[in-house]
């Protein structure tokens, strides 16, 4: 089984075009405040993977600095990314990952994947055990 922490990007600001808007002062404190709780996880992610939009890569280079993590970006967790394609993004990749992506994805992914929902407010997170299928 392979460690996914699931994180949903923090909080951005509003406007158009939709993949250009950038986190909010809020959104980088959230991305921050993940990075450490990461950090300090029993099993800390080796690399990050996220979505191309902004509002992701902005997350995830913050969590990248926090973590240590290599950071990666991944067009296949772009919005509407599901189970297939977070697998189809981990292929080759050994150790724990970091991925930041978007809603309702995230959402579906950990239902697809544990059964349940757990919410994902902005800058929020979820364990997942993968299996490599």
């Amino acid at each position: 089984m392979r460690i996914v922490h699931l994180c949903r990007h923090a909080t951005a600001a509003e406007g158009e075009p939709d993949e250009l808007r950038e986190l909010t002062p809020q959104g980088v404190e959230q991305a921050r405040a993940l990075g450490r709780l990461l950090a300090t996880s029993p099993d800390p992610p080796a690399i990050v993977l996220t979505s191309p939009l902004v509002r992701a890569r902005q997350t995830a280079e913050l969590l990248a600095r926090e973590t240590g993590a290599e950071l990666r970006i991944e067009p296949l967790l772009a919005p509407g990314a599901a189970v297939d394609e977070l697998r189809r993004a981990l292929a080759g990749i050994d150790g724990t990952v970091a991925t930041v992506g978007h809603q309702p994805d995230c959402s579906e992914i950990a239902l697809a994947v544990s059964g349940r929902d757990p919410g994902f407010p902005p800058g929020g997170a979820v364990r997942l055990e993968l299996s490599p299928d």
